[in-house]
């Protein structure tokens, strides 16, 4: 398990997370391959991605520990970055542009404008056949997968900057400010709204009814999306938080948080007895001012355990995830996009993640853009 985290200072740090009698964090890992402060990360089961204010957004291989390459696609901040499964990955940024990438041999397939301003958020239905997204134009709008295009457009009142399907598929929840619309998939509307005294900066589902969220404090609250009545709350840091991750392992609920105070903290979140505050695990000083957060899973050696297991109940489900990948290959390869296969580029530079710990000297590095512009100008 390792525990991977942004900053201001353009570092990208891993700390390696193992449970033993108590949890202990041992730092793995540095970056600095980005030339911007980092805005947005995430993960799959094997690589873990970072975007910036630099327009780029980077691929770290976790199994081999090295720097895969950069994706230039985007001409402004990365704002967000979400996986599907081990075959896709969709980012948004502040050009209004919704990418969707093969993960396999990671070029754009499809390169979507989904705003006429930036792309805030964006979130994937858990069956991979739809996604939402929300960005400044005061719009809602819902992305058929399958057939690659528009299926919804929904008006708000005001900007939306987080949007987020629960786990099961049957909800959503949106944020504007210091308020959450939750909504229900079936119907469309709003069932239930929740409200805090400060601007909500980070929302996970912890299950697929009960919602952690940070506002621009150092308290996170746990609320339910059925009663929208706070659960129980705690003050996690000494500084707001910036971002919150959850993830449930043998039976325990752990939500992890980052703060501008540097730290990178792990609870344990008891259901059984939710009023309670969460016991606080483990914790680590980063000494940066953090932006985002992700946990990269190691699912490998539970894979191979269960894999026989496995196979029989999964054949379906594997037989429907092929038939709409082939469908959306269809689509989203279309040779008339030459656009964006022309703007794809992966660095072949392929280096090892530094020694952990030590903040770079800040100086002045050239984007892998700016390097790719030099090099035209010379051959011209």
């Amino acid at each position: 398990m390792e525990l991977v985290a942004g900053c201001y200072e353009q570092v990208l740090f891993g700390f390696a997370a193992r449970p033993a009698e108590s949890w202990t964090v041992v730092p793995d890992f540095t970056h600095h391959a980005h030339s911007a402060s980092l805005s947005a990360v995430a993960v799959n089961s094997r690589y873990v991605v970072t975007g910036s204010r630099d327009e780029t957004i980077q691929i770290y291989d976790m199994k081999k520990k090295i720097e895969h390459g950069a994706l230039l696609q985007h001409n402004g901040t990365i704002t967000c970055l979400e996986f599907y499964g081990t075959t896709h990955l969709l980012s948004g940024a502040e050009d209004g542009l919704i990418c969707i990438w093969n993960t396999k041999r990671w070029e754009c397939l499809k390169s979507i404008k989904a705003h006429k301003g930036h792309v805030t958020s964006l979130s994937i239905h858990p069956s991979g056949k739809l996604a939402l997204s929300v960005g400044t134009d005061k719009t809602l709008r819902t992305w058929n997968l399958v057939e690659g295009r528009s299926a919804f457009i929904k008006n708000l009142k005001q900007n939306a900057h987080i949007i987020k399907w629960a786990p099961d598929g049957e909800r959503y929840v949106t944020v504007k400010t210091n308020k959450v619309d939750i909504y229900k998939l079936d119907t469309a509307s709003i069932t239930g709204t929740i409200t805090t005294e400060k601007r909500i900066s980070s929302l996970r589902f912890v299950t697929d009814s009960i919602l952690a969220i940070a506002g621009d404090d150092e308290i996170i609250r746990l609320y339910s999306c059925d009663s929208q009545k706070c659960l129980c709350e705690f003050k996690a840091h000494e500084n707001r938080v910036k971002d919150i991750y959850s993830f449930e392992r043998e039976g325990q609920h752990i939500i992890v948080t980052a703060s501008s105070d540097g730290y990178i903290k792990m609870w344990n979140l008891n259901l059984n007895k939710i009023e309670g505050v969460p016991s606080l695990l483990c914790e680590v000083n980063t000494k940066a001012r953090l932006t985002c957060l992700a946990v990269w899973l190691d699912r490998a050696p539970e894979m191979k355990e269960n894999s026989d297991e496995a196979v029989t109940s999964s054949q379906a489900n594997e037989d429907e995830k092929l038939s709409i990948v082939r469908k959306t290959k269809v689509f989203w390869t279309d040779k008339s996009d030459k656009t964006a296969k022309r703007k794809r580029k992966i660095t072949p530079e392929k280096q090892k993640l530094e020694a952990p710990l030590i903040i770079p000297e800040k100086k002045k590095l050239e984007t892998p853009l700016q390097k790719k512009k030099k090099k035209q100008n010379i051959s011209a």
